[in-house]
């Protein structure tokens, strides 16, 4: 089976996983224990955020350790909700958000919410979003990366329309850790999330940073952990494979980055021979994070496409794993304003690591081959 559903999640790096092992073993103690062997897991934890905080070019007093982006979102907007730089009971967020983000937004029912459209390439209007703005906004939530299509939003702009207009400012930087370099970005936000298993990390684990110049309340009263941040013992195993994780893939971004993006204009140039009935829902290569390629085959159910492909031996997928779970349309084909069709015409392509060239020609040619059959059945 070839696989193209990195996006979702991806598979655990061999040297994290001998990170993890080792950890488990050697390092096993509760990190608030007050013992030598708890004493060992606390230096190690701290060691691991210190590291964290300097690829991301944070300081390490405002980062958090979480099960996963789901959590660090939710934890992130209470955070923030608790302690707002001015009165107010107005958020703005985008259509195309991860679910738990719409989640967490949704059960706030003492707030009035504003969901911003993209445009037509996948990205929030700034000159909408500054409309949007009234004097009761007190946050907005904008995603680094779609998860679905892959645009890049500009969070710089974002972030300096916050500043000026006092409002905390949250990003999903979940799809963009490990592919994108963030030490001019990360420092501009309130607060932003990422997950370790989008980054050959272990499931599970993920993080979150808060400016630590905000007096957050914590969401879970009387937690010992994380300065009160989060309850539950720490996971240093799982936190010590993804730091290790996302130092290899630091390491190699503009490597990887300049490789996704030729397999990228590869995979496209093989769809040419049915370019009629394909649409790309893509930005400029500027805003565009080339692994994660969105698009839908005129008169083809994405769900049908994608079993066929599994089928065939590849799995790619409709969209995002957790709205999947939801059996609804991806939120982004809602927020680029596509029909009830055109949302059902959706898959996704992700590239990772263990890709190579003759896999994506050969899933382009099996694209190709699937519609060609599928229209000339539809005609007799």
């Amino acid at each position: 089976m070839n696989y193209f559903d990195y996006a979702a999640t991806t598979p655990l790096d061999r040297e994290a996983a001998e990170v993890y092992m080792k950890v488990a073993t050697e390092y096993f103690g509760n990190s608030s224990s007050l013992h030598d062997i708890g004493g060992q897991a606390h230096i190690l934890l701290e060691n691991c955020r210190e590291e964290l905080a300097a690829l991301l070019g944070i300081d390490k007093n405002g980062l958090f350790f979480t099960s996963g982006g789901s959590e660090s979102n939710f934890l992130a907007i209470e955070a923030l909700l608790s302690s707002p730089k001015k009165q107010g009971n107005h958020i703005i967020t985008g259509m195309a958000e991860h679910s738990s983000i719409h989640g967490v937004l949704n059960r706030l029912t003492d707030y009035d919410i504003t969901f911003l459209p993209l445009t037509s390439l996948g990205l929030i209007d700034e000159e909408e979003l500054l409309a949007a703005i009234t004097p009761e906004t007190v946050l907005i939530s904008i995603q680094h990366v779609n998860s679905e299509i892959g645009t890049i939003q500009p969070i710089k702009t974002v972030a300096q329309i916050c500043q000026a207009q006092n409002i905390h400012f949250h990003s999903d930087f979940v799809q963009s850790v490990g592919k994108i370099e963030l030490r001019g970005i990360a420092p501009l936000v309130s607060s932003f999330s990422f997950s370790g298993h989008k980054i050959y990390g272990p499931k599970g684990i993920g993080g979150v940073y808060i400016n630590p110049a905000i007096s957050w309340s914590p969401f879970f009263p009387g937690g010992s952990h994380e300065k009160g941040f989060r309850p539950g013992t720490m996971n240093v195993p799982a936190i010590a494979a993804m730091t290790a994780a996302a130092q290899k893939n630091n390491s190699n971004l503009a490597d990887a980055y300049q490789k996704y993006n030729s397999w990228r204009k590869v995979f496209i140039e093989t769809l040419n021979p049915i370019n009629n009935w394909v649409n790309i829902y893509q930005a400029n290569d500027d805003n565009q994070l080339p692994s994660i390629i969105g698009l839908g085959i005129s008169g083809i159910e994405g769900q049908w496409m994608m079993l066929e492909a599994n089928r065939l031996g590849f799995a790619i997928s409709t969209g995002s794993a957790c709205q999947i779970g939801m059996q609804t349309p991806a939120k982004v084909t809602q927020a680029l304003g596509l029909n009830k069709q055109e949302a059902k015409e959706f898959i996704r392509i992700s590239f990772g690591n263990s890709t190579t060239m003759e896999d994506v020609i050969r899933l382009g040619e099996t694209i190709n081959n699937i519609v060609n059959q599928y229209k000339i059945a539809d005609l007799c």
